[in-house]
């Protein structure tokens, strides 16, 4: 795993040289704390086995890193820009990561189609969009007693009590919060959202609703 993240530390650097993927102010030492954010989770849930997407993938935190450390899991990583998209592929065909499959769609299209609709165990989301938008586009993909796993800064507490209709509407509920440190900023949390419910057949809506106008 270690050979494969350094690998991948690599690709990254050179490739974000070209197509600023992430902040061209990254350094080294900034790509191992997203490596690091990425693999909070490790130690707290079982992975061997599960069906896993990761919704809006970009340079690959989470779900490029946590499909290296966890090859006894399956990882969908859903991006729907070109070049990141892109990316991902170069990565898992340069790496032969065997556990990872790209999806460049948008998550309003991928959880309205049977062969993807309550397909997953856990759904992943790392700076992507607030949590009422994440809960349409990650709730419709995972099964019945699966779970969100949703990377969140010191607004967590306002994006949960935001999130309540969207929750009860889309068949969620917290389960768990798990607080951690990450450089100086003492205010990080991953945000378990179980899914306790079945969600209706009209959720997500169509591209761009969810974002425009969140439950």
């Amino acid at each position: 795993m270690e050979y494969n993240v350094n690998e991948y530390k690599r690709l990254l650097l050179s490739e974000n040289n070209q197509h600023n993927l992430v902040s061209r102010r990254s350094i080294d030492q900034e790509i191992d704390k997203h490596i690091e954010d990425s693999l909070i989770m490790m130690n707290e849930m079982d992975w061997e086995g599960k069906n896993v997407i990761d919704i809006g993938s970009g340079a690959g935190f989470p779900g490029l890193v946590l499909a290296l450390a966890c090859p006894g899991a399956r990882f969908t990583l859903l991006e729907a820009d070109l070049k990141k998209s892109t990316f991902l592929e170069k990565v898992k065909e340069q790496l032969n990561i065997a556990n990872v499959m790209v999806l460049r769609q948008r998550a309003e299209e991928l959880g309205r189609n049977p062969e993807f609709r309550a397909a997953y165990d856990i759904c992943t989301a790392r700076a992507v969009a607030n949590m009422s938008i994440l809960l349409e586009y990650g709730l419709p993909l995972v099964k019945l007693g699966g779970c969100l796993l949703l990377w969140k800064g010191r607004n967590y507490q306002e994006e949960i009590k935001a999130s309540e209709a969207a929750m009860q509407i889309l068949g969620g509920k917290i389960k768990q919060i798990i607080a951690y440190n990450l450089l100086e900023e003492r205010d990080r949390v991953i945000v378990i959202c179980e899914k306790d419910k079945v969600t209706p057949d009209k959720y997500p809506r169509r591209v761009g609703i969810p974002a425009k106008r969140p439950l």
